[in-house]
């Protein structure tokens, strides 16, 4: 037993030392095959990065010309887009694959648009009757599609996933647009997309189990701009929240743009300084000073409509706004029960909410039934479950898609099902580690009698992991679950693990 457990403890040892340092020492991104989120989120950088160098050099010109140009046309927003035709310059479109959705948490719909059917995430039906607030969050960089972004670690300095609205309960939507996931249609930087989201209301007002009057709109950088021109454009949502928005388009990053860059009624089509008399709902801006600040400065000054709200976060960034103060909007949503939109918002209560301490949610769960080991249990979406047994034994090795420096993507869990002929039993695993000087804690997991062990194991480099071992006696047949996590997280990961622990059951 003994030699059995320190073979299989060095390779998973082994594996995981070579993923931390693989974190730690780089800054690029890891894809997987199937989706693109990654790269959306490295566009989404790079446009920002450019967009806020671009919008300091040129905030004062911005100022003193927006006021009498935002007034010029007479027109409300939504008539001069409806009548005027873009001219793209180029066709660009994707074809990125569309991963399923963590079941029963999400759907994958197709919703209508003015080109077709577009793919979405949306959050599955709670099954209990009633109707429910929803969200359509709009995440930054330019790509038009969908991926598990949305289940990707949100971290404290920079969360775009937009998951706090569904951690706290309200419904969520994230649509992809036209060109995006081999959609109909191409990329239209700002133009159709705006369609293409008042056509995701209008999907979303449809579902039984959400109510119509109170679909809320969200997005970040490029996608808080998406959402101010919605705004702008339609007066169905309830309330309009937006990140990391500019004033004019020609501040975003221009190498991503498709349309036809002579004809200045394109960038005019797409700016929503232009526009902002024609917002008719409740909408709140939010920023950093250290981001695109002076954009929404000008959006402020220039603004004479008593429905936009805008806040500056002094010493923040285009990105650290994102996790304190979308948690705050969750709770405003889901107070925000009345008749009519109530939702109000001080510059004192954002500043007090940027001092809160970092939250680390659990991650979005997927369920695993083994019907020849009788056991079920649940563990993270964003983990693959591979297959490692060998020589006749049951082994399997849960680690996630990516290597970024957290705990969901840093852990690792070995899964072992010891078969009668291995003799191998309960009894043997806690007498092996009582000998290398374990406290064994005896526990029962689904009426089995089960033994627990918290371990630091070093590796020949010099790392140190922080183990934990879980061993179940199931009849004859022993089952054991082994979790791995740098030192360096400290205690951070025991959650999850007591999640994976918990979620544990048994045929009977």
């Amino acid at each position: 037993m003994k030699n059995h457990i320190v073979r299989k403890t060095f390779v998973v040892i082994m594996a995981a030392a070579m993923c931390f340092a693989s974190a730690c020492s780089s800054s690029g991104t890891v894809t997987n095959s199937g989706g693109s989120t990654q790269k959306n989120v490295e566009t989404a950088r790079v446009a920002d990065e450019e967009s806020s160098a671009e919008t300091k050099s040129s905030a004062a010109t911005t100022e003193s010309s927006s006021k009498t140009e935002s007034t010029a046309d007479s027109q409300s927003f939504a008539e001069a887009h409806d009548a005027f035709q873009t001219t793209l310059a180029k066709e660009d479109h994707d074809d990125y694959e569309i991963p399923d959705p963590p079941e029963g948490a999400f759907d994958l719909v197709h919703y209508p648009s003015t080109v077709g059917d577009l793919a979405a995430y949306v959050s599955s039906d709670p099954g209990d009757g009633e109707k429910h607030p929803m969200i359509i969050w709009v995440v930054g960089g330019w790509g038009n599609g969908i991926d598990d972004f949305p289940w990707c670690y949100p971290a404290w300095d920079d969360d775009q996933t937009g998951s706090a609205f569904w951690q706290a309960g309200v419904l969520t939507m994230y649509p992809s647009f036209r060109g995006g996931n081999g959609n109909p249609g191409y990329y239209e930087t700002l133009f159709g997309e705006v369609d293409d989201l008042a056509a995701a209301y209008d999907y979303a007002a449809s579902l039984p189990y959400v109510d119509p009057d109170r679909i809320y709109l969200g997005g970040h950088s490029t996608g808080g701009t998406r959402a101010l021109l919605t705004a702008e454009y339609t007066d169905k949502f309830r309330a309009v929240f937006g990140f990391g928005a500019v004033d004019k388009i020609e501040y975003h990053n221009n190498s991503q743009f498709t349309f036809d860059t002579d004809n200045e009624e394109e960038y005019k089509m797409r700016s929503p300084i232009y526009w902002l008399d024609s917002v008719k709902t409740p909408t709140f801006l939010i920023e950093g000073s250290e981001g695109n600040a002076s954009n929404l400065k000008n959006i402020e000054s220039t603004s004479q409509n008593d429905n936009i709200h805008c806040y500056i976060m002094e010493g923040e960034d285009h990105w650290s706004v994102l996790a304190p103060l979308t948690r705050v909007l969750a709770q405003k949503i889901l107070a925000d029960t009345g008749a009519e939109c109530n939702i109000a918002i001080t510059q004192e209560e954002l500043d007090e909410a940027m001092k809160q301490d970092p939250e680390i949610p659990l991650p979005v769960m997927q369920q695993c039934t083994m019907e020849d080991l009788g056991i079920t249990f649940s563990y993270p979406y964003l983990w693959d479950m591979e297959d490692v047994s060998e020589n006749g034994e049951v082994s399997y090795m849960l680690v996630s898609r990516y290597e970024e420096d957290n705990i969901w993507d840093m852990s690792m869990l070995l899964l072992d099902a010891y078969m009668p002929e291995e003799d191998v039993d309960l009894e043997l695993a806690k007498e092996s580690y009582t000998a290398d000087g374990c406290d064994v804690e005896d526990i029962t997991i689904g009426g089995y009698p089960a033994m627990k062990v918290d371990a630091l194991m070093e590796t020949d480099t010099g790392n140190v992991f922080q183990t934990t071992f879980v061993g179940i006696q199931k009849d004859d047949i022993l089952i054991t679950f082994e979790y791995f996590i740098h030192e360096d997280f400290g205690d951070d990961a025991v959650p999850l693990f007591d999640a994976i622990i918990e979620s544990i059951s048994f045929e009977q």
